[in-house]
């Protein structure tokens, strides 16, 4: 038996109660007489308010409440929104304008929240929001992403949150000055709405001063603490549940600013308050992502060596920082600048911009999937105009397998590698030597066929450090204590099998406990690709805490010397005894000698460095000239996630990193008008990737072992996405490019693509 993990396939344990209804959501959990909140919400995407009249809600039926801005600075709380600011390159912090929990003074986008009403039932809380009189004065809104226009804050009147760099400027000029070739490319990546399966939620009770607040993020200590600051607590008054979530993709993993006001409603009514989103009103109010624009330029020697890379971007924050919405085209960008390739000169400026529409922050890779699409897009560009092979292009620029651990230009490490190995893997894998003839065949068919190739690493992000527990319950069973949050990545199969590997205890006796800030004193959350690798090296080290504390104990129980005791994953063996217990046994016999501090054993460890998932995607793509249709119509990917603990959970995260790239390069994208009204605010009008928009996925790994953390192990959870996007716009440019298409950006629906087409055919004459 291997010692870290057996690398099974096993399904999810928990897909059965949740196809069975049984699932633990917290719109299904809120106790039956919780009252039932709703939010008025600004109607305009800039306006001045002149007049907030609430006093014929609070008269409606079944009305208990009804909350604006003043009442919770009335209450004595803290009511501005917590943000983190990236400094700026002349020296002071970026921007942090205040941002209420509900909008005081002004609108700034169209989906705010300016009030919220709490009543009996949900339906006389909706008539009631109609009953409040909002006037306002238009303002004119600003929704481009240059610095200028209309000020949505007295204190930024530029509207630039920020303008941010990295690298050597001067010096990567030098470079660009003398190379013999230059490329550059304009690259847009269009905003997307997360649109998780289950849309945001909470419920709030007080009890004896206490608050509890279940919510379904992607941990409890990020929001427990704001909770702390918001409503001046100790910490021990505020507990934060999770239930089971349904989806989160980074846009729960941070902080929106509904649950404050339900808390204070269920504070001042001493009654339960549930609010849960509706489908509209999360597309109007849930933070965006992506949403910038950059020009990146690469500067190559004669012999097509990349020298040196800048880019510059202008990213569009909406209307206020959002938690980290500073930090993700900033410096969880710069994370993967250079990518794969050995490339010590860069540069990278970033501009962030207030508009008025809703705020921007982390989304499935935060920042590390914008950063591959521009390099991988220039990549493919550079290849173009030097006439010489995409492949080839980057097979002499990859970092070399010996060159590691290998010190990125943007201070970030990379402890292994094998790129040119996963590169010939994925081109068998795609059958790259087919494509000429597929490529024929679709031409005689009228159709034009594209490949595209991205090779993406991606580092994993948050708190490097996390908890594990170990509990003998009196019934049998083991409980597991975790500081991550599964929203829908299988934690509670992964979990146990891994406990399982290294114990022996059956996994079906293994329950996984997560998201109670009470029962789980300290988290890192799940967000950033962090979870199965930190958690399960947690949890090695609780197994090595539990098994020095069992060796004494069963060495006296069995009357040897501890140095006889060993363990071989499944039982105790001592010499000279043929005794042979299993974890399970030793635990039953301690708790019958009253020994308790034996029944539960905890540890946190703290990982030495980021891990690096990396890998090739290879899309194929047919679009029909007539219509602009696109059609994926292979997808092929081979990963290096190093060790796996459960291939098939692994496949799945990537089959839906992928489902979400692709969704945006075809078929996603926010429109607002040009006051800053959502025109996206349904399904209806937002179109998401089904079934028959994506094709079977080829999916292989070539793993090289993380030396990192003990289990060789590395992130995969978003990892499909952060490959997906450029992979399928490669594709697409690539079909393009015969029809004299030359600036290709997503998303490419069909309209979008036949206008290129007659663009490019007019440009070809």
């Amino acid at each position: 038996m291997e010692k870290f993990g057996k690398s099974q396939s096993v399904t999810r344990v928990e897909d059965l109660r949740f196809l069975k209804g049984e699932g633990r959501y917290v719109d299904d959990i809120a106790p039956k007489d919780a009252l039932h909140g709703v939010f008025l919400r600004s109607p305009v995407g800039h306006a001045r308010i002149t007049e907030l009249d609430v006093s014929d809600a609070r008269e409606a039926d079944g009305v208990h409440a009804v909350l604006t801005i003043e009442d919770l600075e009335a209450a004595g709380m803290n009511t501005a929104m917590f943000s983190v600011t990236v400094d700026n390159l002349d020296g002071p912090k970026g921007a942090q304008p205040n941002r209420p929990m509900l909008a005081r003074e002004k609108l700034r986008f169209v989906g705010e929240p300016v009030a919220l009403v709490v009543a009996e039932t949900l339906d006389q809380a909706r008539d009631a929001v109609e009953m409040i009189l909002l006037d306002y004065d238009d303002l004119p809104a600003k929704l481009d992403r240059d610095a200028g226009g209309e000020a949505l804050h007295a204190d930024v009147p530029d509207n630039r949150a920020f303008d941010w760099g990295m690298g050597d400027e001067a010096a990567v000029a030098a470079i660009f000055d003398s190379a013999a070739h230059v490329v550059s490319l304009d690259v847009d990546d269009n905003r997307v709405i997360v649109n998780p399966l289950e849309p945001r939620g909470c419920y709030a009770e007080w009890d004896d001063g206490r608050l509890h607040l279940a919510v379904n993020a992607q941990g409890v200590w990020v929001p427990k603490n704001q909770l702390v600051a918001a409503f001046k607590l100790a910490p021990e008054q505020v507990r934060v549940t999770n239930p089971d979530v349904g989806g989160g993709f980074g846009m729960k993993g941070m902080v929106h600013p509904e649950m404050f006001s339900v808390a204070q409603a269920a504070r001042l009514l001493g009654r339960p308050v549930r609010w849960m989103s509706e489908r509209t009103e999360a597309m109007l109010g849930d933070n965006g992502a992506r949403d910038l624009i950059s020009v990146a330029e690469m500067a190559l020697d004669k012999d097509h060596k990349v020298l040196a890379y800048r880019v510059h971007s202008k990213s569009n924050l909406g209307a206020y920082n959002s938690q980290f919405g500073q930090m993700i085209q900033t410096r969880l960008f710069s994370r993967v600048l250079p990518g794969v390739y050995d490339l010590q000169d860069t540069w990278l400026r970033v501009e962030g911009i207030y508009t008025n529409t809703a705020p921007v922050d982390a989304y499935r890779g935060a920042g590390r999937p914008e950063a591959i699409y521009v390099l991988e897009r220039l990549m493919d560009r550079a290849a173009r105009e030097l006439g010489v092979d995409p492949w080839d292009l980057r097979r002499k620029n990859f970092i070399k397998p010996e060159a590691f651990p290998y010190a990125a230009a943007t201070g970030e490490t990379y402890d292994v590698g094998d790129f040119p190995r996963v590169l010939a893997a994925v081109g068998t894998v795609a059958d790259r030597a087919g494509f000429e003839a597929r490529k024929s065949a679709s031409a005689a068919a009228g159709k034009l066929r594209g490949q595209g190739l991205c090779y993406y690493i991606e580092s994993i992000l948050g708190d490097p450090s996390e908890g594990a527990k170990v509990e003998f319950n009196e019934d049998g069973t083991v409980s597991i204590y975790v500081g991550t949050q599964s929203n829908g990545q299988g934690h509670e199969t992964v979990y146990a099998q891994f406990l399982s590997d290294q114990t022996g205890i059956p996994a079906d006796l293994i329950k996984v406990v997560q998201g109670d800030s009470d029962r789980i004193a300290q988290g890192g959350g799940t967000g950033g690709s962090r979870s199965v690798t930190t958690q399960n090296s947690a949890t090695l080290a609780t197994v090595d805490v539990m098994m020095a504390a069992f060796r004494p104990y069963l060495a006296e129980k069995l009357g040897v010397e501890e140095d006889a005791i060993s363990f071989d994953d499944e039982r105790f063996r001592a010499d000279g005894s043929n005794e042979t217990p299993s974890v399970l046994d030793v635990a039953e016999m301690a708790r019958a000698d009253g020994r308790a501090d034996l029944l539960q054993h905890e540890a946190r460890m703290t990982l030495p460095g980021r891990s690096f998932p990396n890998g090739a995607h290879v899309c194929e793509v047919e679009v029909d000239p007539d219509t602009g249709q696109v059609t994926v119509d292979r997808y092929s990917v081979v990963d290096d996630f190093g060790n796996l603990i459960n291939p098939m959970l692994a496949e799945g995260q990537v089959h839906g990193g992928i489902a979400q790239g692709i969704g945006q390069a075809l078929m996603e994208h926010v429109g607002y008008d040009e006051d800053g009204q959502l025109l996206t605010a349904t399904f209806m009008d937002y179109a998401m990737p089904r079934a028959s928009d994506v094709p079977m996925y080829v999916f292989d790994t070539e793993p090289v072992p993380s030396t990192t953390n003990i289990m060789g192990m590395k992130g995969c959870g978003e990892a499909g996405t952060v490959g997906a996007m450029a992979a399928t716009a490669n594709a697409v440019q690539d079909a393009l490019w015969e029809r004299g298409v030359r600036q290709a950006d997503m998303p490419f629906t069909p309209l979008r693509v036949w206008e290129m087409i007659q663009d490019g055919s007019v440009r070809s004459q």
